[in-house]
């Protein structure tokens, strides 16, 4: 590690960089600009972070108000929260893909008294809403030819864009130099650096307080449990910045080891900028993971014959030798020999469209299915996994380096204590810290709690609901169900999401829905059963499989029918759901099931950004057909 890790503000780290790792010339970030990579350096991050500082401060800007962002990733997004953190004014940055009132509530709610908009689209959402929101003085349009988006709304707020706040603040930082400097010298660890809003499967979305400290050391010590990251590394960063996993894992990392970060175009063009780009650290979900592993697995066992055999085979190979390594033991000659030629037949192909310079995934927001993270193993390609919420800044432990157990999300990070508790009788089995550590280490199953240095302060103006998850004893209560099984920390399911049959028995879905989701024709499912004799599920197919096999056209995904009611398609998928269930109990395999035309979205509330399924709003929206399936049993196993 460097000498960054004394630094315990966020404006802290980037100063740091160029004061001891770094040249102020070297490149920070970089990004497509009309199809070409454009860098920048951090001594022009620099200068238009002081720049945006003294217009700021020109406009009245103070410690602890409020600077909302709703914009995409980009070095706009990372010039404004520099601007505004050395200040000690709070990054309120909100979902691009929440709603017009849900953006309100949360402008009003935090105080917003700017809010830096990335796109028309997303300009005409704040527009609509502006003036519901009594504390807005500017809207800042981070794009040009924004005034006909405006036109015609009458605001109370002033609306200038970014390209002039950056030229009116350069003409401005000889006056405010000064008054910057006294000002970001004077920000505590202590003092709040964001309020990140919590989606939330139910009810209304509360504002998460991190200090300074929580995000740099949970950087920090995250840093300790992956010594390999390096000041030559390149993230590409593609998962948004105004989640927390995005912001501490690849930013505030970067911050932290001097590592250059690259700006992904857009989802749709991941593949196309890893190809590019190169990367060498890239963080993302599950499901990303899946599909990679469902495309390779697609593509390598479709076209039949020898091609095939020599693709599993590999995988083969590739496993036995993960295996033997796993056992801390060195592979035989001709297993070393064999793997060499399954790495220039089949893996190395594969690992060539990430770009093949790939040392590490790392996965969060969500379980990774134990078999997703073995393919990648089998492939030589290291797939880490996180845990952690919002309210823990996020992490809470991280995969070792050298030591990966699929099926766990790592190594209780160090600083802090992860207790198992009962959740009944509220006996805590047992507290497990970094230095606790035992390889062979396992424990009986109950809600994770946690209490240390990452943990929130509390909620934005919501004293009781903060008092609801933080006990008298400064124990965070997760709501996660898991466990420690080999020294690691193993999850096993949200203590909302529990389901309780008929007869009594507790059924946690998460595992159930990643046993079928292995399944490549399955790209969403959502489980029923609470209070009822026994599980259905809504189940939504994977687009691109369903039109290749039935050789359908789009039309037939605009068609106004909820569900898809073609018995042949209805027979392909229960084909699947029977191979799974024989992995699964009797009371956890599906007895009957309807197939959703399109996936649960955002747009229709039925899922978090995180893509966790709401699942009060979906059991609501959907009481008729998930009615149905329990008026007319069909069994599948």
């Amino acid at each position: 590690m460097n000498t960054a890790t004394e630094q315990s503000t966020i404006p802290g780290l980037i100063r740091n960089i160029v004061q001891n790792i770094h040249p102020d010339t070297n490149t920070f970030m970089t990004y497509k600009v009309n199809d070409v990579w454009v860098e920048i350096s951090y001594r022009q991050a620099l200068q238009k972070t002081d720049a945006i500082s003294a217009w700021f401060l020109e406009i009245g800007i103070q410690k602890g108000d409020r600077i909302a962002l709703i914009i995409e990733n980009g070095p706009d997004y990372v010039y404004y929260d520099q601007a505004l953190q050395q200040l000690g004014a709070i990054n309120t940055s909100i979902y691009p893909t929440l709603t017009e009132t849900e953006i309100e509530y949360i402008l009003n709610d935090s105080g917003a008294k700017t809010i830096l908009v990335g796109n028309p689209f997303l300009l005409r959402k704040v527009v609509k809403i502006a003036n519901n929101c009594p504390a807005l003085i500017r809207i800042i349009p981070a794009f040009d030819d924004f005034e006909e988006s405006i036109a015609k709304a009458n605001l109370n707020a002033g609306v200038v864009g970014l390209n002039q706040v950056i030229e009116e603040g350069s003409n401005l930082v000889i006056r405010y130099a000064t008054a910057i400097n006294i000002a970001r010298e004077a920000i505590l660890p202590s003092d709040t650096s964001c309020l990140i809003y919590t989606s939330g499967t139910t009810g209304t979305p509360k504002g998460v307080i991190l200090t300074h400290y929580n995000l740099t050391e949970n950087a920090r010590v995250s840093l300790i449990q992956i010594p390999i990251i390096e000041k030559t590394d390149i993230f590409l960063s593609f998962l948004p910045l105004s989640h927390v996993f995005e912001r501490t894992a690849t930013y505030h990392v970067c911050l932290f080891m001097g590592c250059k970060i690259a700006f992904a175009q857009s989802l749709d063009l991941l593949a196309k900028n890893m190809a590019e780009v190169r990367p060498t650290i890239m963080n993302c979900v599950p499901r990303l993971l899946e599909r990679i592993h469902d495309r390779a697995m697609k593509n390598g066992t479709a076209a039949g014959g020898i091609k095939s055999k020599i693709f599993l085979w590999s995988l083969k190979i590739g496993r036995e030798v993960r295996e033997v390594k796993e056992a801390g033991k060195k592979p035989g000659l001709l297993l070393s020999n064999q793997h060499k030629i399954a790495e220039q037949l089949v893996f190395s192909k594969i690992k060539e469209r990430t770009g093949g310079r790939l040392k590490m995934l790392l996965s969060g927001g969500g379980a990774l299915p134990k078999n997703i993270g073995e393919f990648f193993g089998d492939l030589g390609i290291r797939v880490l996994e996180g845990f952690g919420l919002t309210e823990t800044s996020p992490v809470m432990s991280v995969t070792e380096t050298d030591r990966i157990i699929y099926g766990t999300v790592g190594r209780i990070i160090p600083g802090i204590e992860v207790a198992i508790q009962n959740v009944d009788t509220r006996h805590i089995y047992t507290v497990q810290t970094y230095d606790s550590f035992k390889e062979d280490f396992q424990s009986d199953e109950g809600e994770i709690i946690v209490r240390g240095h990452c943990v929130m302060k509390g909620y934005w103006n919501k004293p009781e609901e903060t008092a609801s998850v933080i006990d008298p004893e400064g124990w965070f209560h997760t709501g996660d169900i898991g466990r420690f099984f080999r020294g690691n920390l193993q999850i096993t399911d949200r203590l909302k999401n529990m389901l309780v049959n008929a007869y009594g028995k507790n059924i946690y879905p998460t595992p159930v829905e990643n046993t079928y989701l292995k399944s490549p024709k399955i790209e969403q499912i959502f489980l029923v059963g609470d209070k009822r004799e026994y599980l259905t599920a809504i189940i939504v197919p994977a687009k691109d499989i369903l039109q290749e096999t039935f050789n359908l056209d789009d039309t037939f995904f605009e068609k106004p029918e909820l569900f898809i009611d073609d018995k042949e398609i209805i027979d392909w998928i229960k084909e699947d759901i029977k191979r799974q269930s024989h992995e699964l109990a009797k009371f956890e395999r599906i007895k009957n099931f309807k197939v959703k035309r399109n996936p649960f979205s955002m747009d229709e509330g039925e899922i978090t950004p995180t893509m966790k399924a709401k699942r009060k709003v979906i059991e609501k929206k959907y009481a008729g057909p998930i009615d149905e399936m329990y008026l007319q049993e069909t069994e599948t196993d």
